[in-house]
């Protein structure tokens, strides 16, 4: 019987993740050394060669791919045993930390721990923000218990670290300088504003959100300004200097700019949490969860 040891797998999962012996120690904050013995002890425990030499990089062999399809149903159980205790001791007391993407913040984060803070003040939730990217990449490391990130960014389906839940579906609405043409307008048709210079971030998810929908709708955005933050677009919009697509949750109001809704298939883009796989049991990750959909169901 193989004596397994948690630790080395997973050291081994994130080496799967990672690619390289070099990036896993610094996920990990070990040295590359000790990635290499620990996982040389672990080829040896389980009695079979787990990584083969690929040019100046290793790969997993088909064995040690079979060691962790089986790795992840005790990851898993785990999450479990640690969500289940930490209810049995603190019953309604717990600390969730949150990862979220800038705009979640205020239109999600915030209203949730207002309302958390009524019914369950025993629950502390600590916020931190983070890229699209980023929360999953904190969630992944542990460093986070709850991603809030937009679908696009997002590990897939399948992949068994994580449990999903949409969240939303954000409309994208049009902000035009009140002087446009189209300002008073019920609606506006983005093909409408192909020959509009564009305003959005040079790349990113932002970016590809853009234009993508500009693209649906039959042109490719000329992108006039490049930003990233949505004070400096808006300020932007309203000096006349072009258009942009901004996210309903992420709207300021301001004077000098004209929000409309997009007709004919407006854009949207899809928000949604994460929890480790397992972990959603815990009843604070549970708490928060669920006033976390209170607030998008209001905003839907």
């Amino acid at each position: 019987m193989v004596e397994w040891d948690i630790r080395k797998l997973q050291i081994l999962r994130t080496l799967r993740e990672r690619g390289t012996v070099t990036a896993t120690a610094e996920a990990l904050r070990m040295t590359p050394s000790a990635v290499s013995q620990q996982l040389t002890n672990l080829a040896r425990q389980v009695g079979v060669p787990l990584l083969e030499a690929q040019g100046r990089r290793v790969r997993l062999t088909d064995a040690a791919r079979l060691v962790l399809r089986h790795a992840e149903a005790v990851f898993e159980q785990l999450e479990r045993a640690d969500a289940e205790l930490a209810a049995y001791v603190h019953g309604e007391v717990g600390e969730v930390r949150v990862g979220a993407f800038s705009t979640a913040v205020p239109a999600l984060v915030v209203p949730a721990v207002r309302a958390l803070r009524e019914t369950h003040p025993g629950v502390t939730v600590r916020v931190r923000e983070a890229e699209a990217q980023e929360a999953y990449e904190l969630l992944a490391g542990g460093e986070v218990d709850l991603a809030l990130s937009l679908a696009a960014q997002a590990p897939t389906v399948g992949d068994v670290r994580f449990t999903r839940v949409p969240l939303l579906a954000d409309p994208l609405d049009v902000a035009l300088p009140r002087g446009h043409r189209l300002a008073r307008a019920a609606e506006v048709r983005l093909a409408d504003l192909a020959a509009e210079e564009w305003i959005f971030g040079g790349s990113g998810p932002w970016s590809d959100i853009t234009r993508g929908a500009c693209e649906a709708a039959g042109f490719s955005p000329r992108q006039g300004h490049s930003a990233a933050g949505w004070t400096a677009i808006l300020a932007m919009v309203e000096a006349g200097m072009g258009v942009a697509l901004v996210p309903r949750m992420a709207a300021v109001a301001r004077g000098g700019v004209m929000m409309r809704e997009v007709g004919e298939q407006p854009p949207v883009r899809h928000v949604v949490a994460a929890v480790r796989r397992g972990s959603e049991s815990g009843a604070a990750v549970g708490r928060v969860l669920a006033a976390l959909e209170a607030v998008a169901s209001g905003l839907g």
